[in-house]
């Protein structure tokens, strides 16, 4: 009897369609990016921004997310084939073929590296820069090694607002050339760091919970693996939940944002999600779970938008 053919061989490649380039990238997930990018850029410089650096910046940073997402995929076409939510992707699959898939991560990628340097600036490119490396060669190694794997997971995500914090300051005036790292530590950028990393670890540990069987089965150690009964996830969703709603605080303090407007939504935002990660402690089931991870889709869009509202002009 003949062996199947892998479905992950070249010659198995089929042609694609616009469904399995979405799915490729990431389509929706890169779609976060997008919207964090231009947070950033829009809370550092507000309506007088310039359009087209807005543009460029967004452009550069959601095809360096495209090209992290193929990459990724490549990397964990084995495990992908070994879990049912991941299993019909298209390299798994075997329609879209590996090399193929390489050559569109590589165009991508180096091309959103390339565009930030030149209509951007050199802090945009290097931070995206540091989130592919974060990403594909430490966080996408690391999930096969050990449960932190979703902190540094975290720490990649968290990068893109200060992508478009840093590339709302545009190019450097004249002939200057120095890197201006400073703007890093702007309390703007910490704060929207702290905020995109705090709310990632819940979001994440509802998802790794409620399909721990699915990541065992593709090789991968996460925090809930061995937690059949979610009390050791549970805790650290809701510790995250609550160091989320300390982080109110620092805009506040830093005068960041008109207090009696931001203060109020903000921390009842927060407390809702406080509220479900306990819920999610004293009753760890998928039903809670669940719950907990859709307040989380719904907590970042709308403290972004509180942000943007209570947000102080110089």
């Amino acid at each position: 009897m003949s062996a199947r053919p892998s479905p992950i061989t070249e010659s198995s490649a089929k042609v694609w369609s616009m469904s399995d380039l979405l799915v490729l990238t990431k389509f929706r997930l890169s779609a976060l990016v997008i919207i964090t990018t231009f947070v950033g850029f829009w809370l550092r410089v507000g309506p007088a921004m310039d359009g087209w650096l807005l543009f460029h910046t967004i452009l550069g940073s959601s095809l360096a997310a495209f090209g992290a997402a193929v990459f990724n995929q490549l990397m964990e076409i084995e495990p992908d084939s070994r879990m049912t939510r991941t299993a019909d992707r298209p390299l798994p699959s075997g329609r879209i073929s590996p090399s193929a898939a390489f050559g569109i991560g590589w165009l991508l990628s180096s091309f959103a590296l390339i565009h930030l340097v030149a209509k951007v600036n050199f802090e945009a490119a290097a931070l995206t820069a540091l989130t592919l490396a974060v990403y594909l060669f430490i966080y996408t190694p690391l999930k096969k090694e050990s449960p932190t794997n979703t902190l540094v997971g975290a720490v990649s995500g968290a990068l893109p607002p200060l992508i478009g914090w840093a590339g709302a300051a545009g190019q450097l005036p004249g002939k200057e050339a120095y890197v201006r790292w400073s703007l890093l530590w702007e309390p703007g950028a910490i704060y929207l760091f702290a905020l995109l990393f705090l709310w990632q670890l819940p979001h994440f540990l509802a998802i790794n919970w409620m399909y721990r069987d699915e990541y065992r089965r593709g090789g991968f150690v996460m925090l809930a693996n061995d937690d059949e009964l979610g009390v050791r996830t549970s805790k650290h969703a809701l510790a995250y939940s609550i160091a989320t709603l300390l982080l109110m605080f620092y805009p506040v303090i830093m005068g960041l944002v008109v207090t009696w407007v931001f203060l109020p939504l903000a921390l009842g935002l927060a407390a809702w999600l406080c509220k479900l990660a306990l819920d999610f402690q004293k009753n760890p089931e998928r039903a809670s779970a669940r719950k907990l991870f859709f307040c989380t889709l719904m907590y970042l869009p709308g403290i972004l938008l509180v942000s943007t509202l209570a947000w102080k002009r110089a």
